[in-house]
């Protein structure tokens, strides 16, 4: 709760996307990625912009012996999907950071983007 009495969500509940003003839900993004030939497993998450809020990040494991680029995966996303729902930025990944669960931690796939693209600025910019 903040000082001023109301609460901030935070955390899973968090799971959508405001892009300038669209509302993007991951899993969307998420299951349409899951019908390309090449992908294994993804995960999207919003990455903070100063123009547009968040931006879209795709996370994908490709599967065995399978090789791919951006590029292939932007087109692939722009045939079918809104403008604004094809991910920005796309990083091919082995693995993905897990809970001892084995629940993935998007949060921490956010922090690792955040610090590795320097968006920390962004970052402390108060959206929605």
């Amino acid at each position: 709760m903040r000082p001023d009495g109301y609460f901030r969500i935070t955390g899973r509940a968090r799971d959508m996307i405001i892009r300038g003003g669209e509302n993007i839900y991951p899993r969307e993004i998420e299951e349409f990625l899951y019908t390309h030939p090449k992908v294994s497993d993804v995960q999207v998450v919003g990455l903070p912009d100063e123009r547009l809020g968040e931006t879209v990040l795709a996370w994908i494991k490709l599967k065995p012996g399978e090789t791919s680029d951006e590029e292939e995966i932007r087109a692939f996303c722009k045939a079918r999907l809104a403008h604004f729902k094809v991910p920005a930025y796309v990083r091919f990944v082995d693995a993905f950071p897990m809970t001892l669960s084995g629940k993935v931690q998007k949060f921490r796939i956010r922090q690792q983007e955040i610090a590795e693209r320097g968006l920390e600025k962004a970052a402390g910019l108060e959206t929605a």
